[in-house]
């Protein structure tokens, strides 16, 4: 298996260089990695790194990343990257790295080297970050090695028949730091037992964000003292449910935020939406229903002036982040294929969170929660406190258990 696995990597590695003659994505994600080795930065200091697959992953490490240079206040904190999208916006956040790069594909040539020049003493990998040769490099080199926001599922390769080598690279983790108890339980099923229940910590992410918030002059010039509905990170197939239900509704303020905002999508919302519409990025003022935000990083403070949003996502199983409106206390309504996101159904049971189908019952879900919602923000804001603080867990458990 570890021949095939290495195999695979390299098949993987080629194909995205064909890919890259034509893909504008993969073509960044060769030309991040191009020389790699020949311009590496040095590190003085000892080195905590920090792995996530991209600018979603990145929001979870940030809160223990903060907690971490307080805790090591002279170490260097590295961050590495596997796609594009997190190299190109991760500097939009507020966060305490030092050195930022891409993370080469994982042969053990380059796991050997990657570790070799940093010596990183600690290494944390997020969510579904598990790369084999990085991991046995990490061990041999005497790196201690951790998992942070673990979310597993009975479908993933570690518990199928064939999942013995991948179980094995599982090994190589010091500690789990995990979303929840269906995770601890994947977990000690296959003898892992070094596992604590530490929770999401993109609720810290998101609190941080909602208490540093700031006005944003040009959507309180939109909204004129009213308060929106608003549709992030839509994809095409929530569009399709959303525009109908805009039309029958004229007097409501909307903003939409596609999660594609490349011109020739924009463009043909605006063609959707007629005269009724204007982008952020222009600079007309005239008074219309709906503003498309067409930039990025607005979206996480413009919930804070909606009463009612929609989270794109949820008619491709590939769900976006729900949490950043809840923080608001405001109902959350979503695409019907969310069963990969625990948060989702929690939100749902406690009352705050909605799947919707199509436009009839998207409509009848923001009639009913508009009725409901002093309710809904208490129970809201109640879900947020309870799960606040899995940045501090991991912290603590690593004084106490991993200590520098």
């Amino acid at each position: 298996m570890y021949l095939l696995y290495n195999i695979s990597i390299h098949l993987f590695g080629l194909a995205i260089r064909l890919a890259s003659l034509f893909n504008p994505k993969a073509k960044e994600w060769v030309k991040g990695r191009k020389h790699y080795f020949s311009h590496l930065p040095e590190s003085t200091k000892p080195v905590l790194w920090f792995h996530c697959a991209s600018l979603g992953e990145f929001d979870m490490a940030i809160p223990v990343m903060h907690e971490m240079r307080v805790s090591h206040p002279n170490h260097t904190i590295l961050v590495t990257f596997f796609s594009p999208s997190g190299m190109q916006h991760y500097h939009k956040r507020n966060h305490p790295a030092d050195l930022v790069l891409y993370l080469p594909i994982d042969t053990p040539k380059n796991a050997k080297r990657f570790v070799s020049h940093f010596k990183p003493e600690k290494a944390f990998f997020v969510k579904y970050e598990f790369w084999a040769n990085y991991l046995d490099a990490l061990k041999k080199s005497g790196t201690s090695v951790f998992s942070i926001c673990t979310l597993l599922r009975p479908e993933h390769r570690f518990f199928r028949w064939y999942g013995g080598f991948f179980r094995r690279s599982l090994r190589n983790f010091d500690h789990f730091y995990v979303q929840n108890e269906a995770t601890k339980s994947l977990l000690h099923s296959i003898g892992i037992k070094h596992v604590s229940i530490t929770g999401d910590t993109r609720y810290d992410k998101v609190i941080e964000t909602r208490d540093k918030r700031e006005r944003n002059p040009r959507i309180e010039e939109f909204l004129q003292g009213q308060q929106a509905v608003i549709f992030g990170s839509t994809w095409p197939q929530d569009e399709a449910i959303i525009l109908p239900w805009i039309e029958i509704n004229p007097t409501i303020k909307c903003i939409i935020a596609p999660h594609n905002i490349d011109a020739a999508h924009v463009q043909s919302l605006k063609r959707a939406l007629g005269e009724s519409c204007i982008r952020f990025t222009e600079k007309d003022t005239k008074d219309c229903q709906v503003l498309i935000l067409d930039t990025i990083g607005h979206l996480s403070s413009a919930y804070g002036s909606a009463k009612i949003a929609y989270v794109g996502g949820g008619f491709s199983g590939k769900l976006h982040n729900i949490l950043e409106p809840a923080v608001y206390g405001i109902p959350v309504l979503f695409g019907p294929k969310f069963n990969r996101f625990p948060e989702a159904q929690q939100f749902i049971d406690a009352g705050i969170g909605f799947s919707v189908s199509d436009t009839k019952s998207l409509s009848a879900r923001i009639t009913d929660v508009t009725s409901r919602l002093s309710e809904i923000k208490n129970e809201a804001d109640a879900l947020i406190q309870q799960n606040a603080g899995a940045a501090v867990r991991i912290a603590e458990h690593q004084q106490l258990n991993f200590p520098a």
